[in-house]
């Protein structure tokens, strides 16, 4: 049987495209505060992860590796004619981009990622992890959607967000398949890490740093040490950057991008 692919969109712009890819429980709300900037130097392209919004949920966890992603973002750009393109990753969205730009640096033109532990942290922290999201797993075979909503990442959980965009990823997360959650809490969460992979990175990348989220300090300070071509900006926000300060990161963003399409 073919990999199904994500739910994606094409959104208007101007410019090479834009994959964007939101991280756990989130969904393609993630990204609108930005899309009016952004749009102005890309053509947004704006995905959902397996088992998210109106992305599909299939039935085996092993359909959420994070290298089925990769697989599934190489066919979209193939679908929608992206010889080249840009991509945006928050948390562990950031995570998918990355593994993509590793795979296939010809394809990618810049990179941007936000806060996440998921991309910069050693194999042992997705292992580490792994009591928790099997225990996410029976907790969902129990209880279904209410396993999913009591998750402290669920964006019923957000205080900080504005009124518009929580109203937003909460009616996305309504969308959400409870076993595509699990299964991507044990098939991508578990696989996701690549910090010891950064030194292979090949392609500009621009990190959009909260400042507020210390424990991500450390890693931030490691991906500077280790990682080529990054660029770091940090901002006046937490780990949803793009959210918590979004003129400053889409000044950021447009820039970047802006900078890289000329080059």
């Amino acid at each position: 049987m073919p990999q199904v692919l994500p739910h994606y969109e094409v959104l208007p712009g101007r410019g090479p495209h834009l994959l964007l890819v939101h991280g756990m429980l989130s969904s393609r709300s993630q990204w609108r505060p930005n899309l009016p900037a952004l749009s102005r130097v890309c053509r947004p392209v704006v995905l959902e992860l397996y088992g998210h919004g109106r992305s599909p949920a299939p039935d085996a966890v092993e359909a959420y590796h994070p290298d089925r992603y990769v697989d599934a973002f190489e066919r979209i750009g193939d679908q929608i004619g992206a010889e080249r393109w840009f991509v945006l990753g928050q948390s562990l969205g950031a995570a998918l981009t990355l593994r993509y730009a590793l795979a296939h640096p010809e394809r990618v033109i810049a990179q941007l990622l936000t806060n996440t532990s998921s991309a910069f942290s050693p194999p042992e922290w997705g292992r580490d992890l792994e009591p928790a999201m099997r225990a996410l797993q029976s907790a969902v075979s129990e209880h279904g959607a209410a396993a999913v909503e009591r998750m402290p990442i669920h964006p019923r959980q957000a205080r900080r967000l504005a009124p518009e965009i929580k109203a937003a990823l909460v009616a996305d997360a309504a969308e959400h398949d409870p076993q595509g959650i699990a299964f991507s809490g044990r098939g991508t969460v578990v696989h996701a890490a690549l910090g010891h992979r950064l030194r292979e990175n090949r392609v500009p990348a621009l990190l959009a740093c909260g400042t507020h989220e210390k424990r991500f300090t450390p890693l931030r300070d490691r991906a500077a040490r280790h990682m080529p071509l990054l660029e770091i900006e940090d901002m006046d926000g937490g780990h949803s950057v793009n959210l918590d300060a979004p003129a400053e990161f889409d000044r950021a963003a447009v820039r970047f991008i802006a900078r890289h399409v000329r080059a």
